[in-house]
């Protein structure tokens, strides 16, 4: 079981979603504790963590596998998550 670490930046991204998407979007979250690596999960270039989507929006995140912490960095709309 791996423990959730949301940063400052994402959870302020949070409480700027609608409602719906938020509930949704902690529902898939509270999911990377059993799987960190769902399959509809990608891995980024560069190494730099994976990305998740849940429909427009993408919950931004990186591993470390020996402290089995999973790091949310971000939750942003699709056109903005990767700039």
């Amino acid at each position: 079981m791996y423990k959730i670490e949301l940063r400052r930046a994402a959870y302020k991204d949070l409480g700027d979603l609608p409602a719906e998407y938020a509930r949704l979007i902690a529902r898939h979250i509270d999911t990377l504790e059993q799987n960190p690596r769902p399959p509809d999960a990608k891995k980024l270039k560069g190494g730099a963590g994976y990305s998740l989507r849940i429909g427009a929006y993408r919950v931004l995140y990186g591993l470390d596998d020996k402290a089995r912490t999973v790091t949310i960095y971000r939750v942003k709309h699709r056109r903005e998550a990767y700039r």
